[in-house]
């Protein structure tokens, strides 16, 4: 194995749970999720020569991993839909009140569009507002209202 695939199966390693992360956000369907890891992984070799380190590496992969995700899930909306025979996963399964809520909030997550999911996601994971701004690509103050814009549109939705 050559340093730069090395370097890269490090990276990998190190960021991996970031990775599924961003895959289950856009997916609650197993092989779904895996397609998105490996669709991700392709898309960070791709440009893993290329990056030249002007933001940090968790940056680049948040962005790429969004990138990736929200491309395929237009992809998705403009083509036919299929319906999966089965599903064998149910991350929300659980029946308590806690459970609820969270499937609660993540239905009305995924009824906003790609790029405010994409921000809600990043908020979610605690990620500074800096680092919401340069792995969006969107200036500080257009963060800080997108999210007030995100969070009020939010509670206004019902749980339909």
């Amino acid at each position: 194995m050559d340093n730069i695939e090395r370097r890269f199966t490090e990276m990998v390693r190190e960021y991996r749970k970031t990775i599924y992360t961003v895959c289950y956000f856009f997916s609650d369907d197993k092989e779904e999720v895996n397609d998105l890891f490996q669709e991700i992984l392709i898309n960070l070799w791709k440009g893993f020569k290329d990056f030249r380190g002007e933001s940090s590496t968790k940056t680049w992969i948040w962005r790429v991993s969004l990138n990736t995700c929200s491309n395929l899930e237009r992809k998705k909306k403009s083509s036919v839909q299929t319906v999966p025979l089965s599903v064998d996963i149910d991350l929300y399964n659980d029946d308590d009140e806690h459970s609820k809520q969270i499937q609660m909030l993540y239905d009305r997550i995924n009824r906003l569009d790609v790029f405010d999911r994409a921000i809600i996601l990043l908020w979610l994971e605690n990620m500074s507002y800096q680092d919401i701004a340069n792995v969006v690509g969107i200036s500080l103050s257009s963060v800080t209202t997108r999210l007030f814009r995100i969070k009020e549109q939010l509670k206004q939705m019902s749980n339909k």
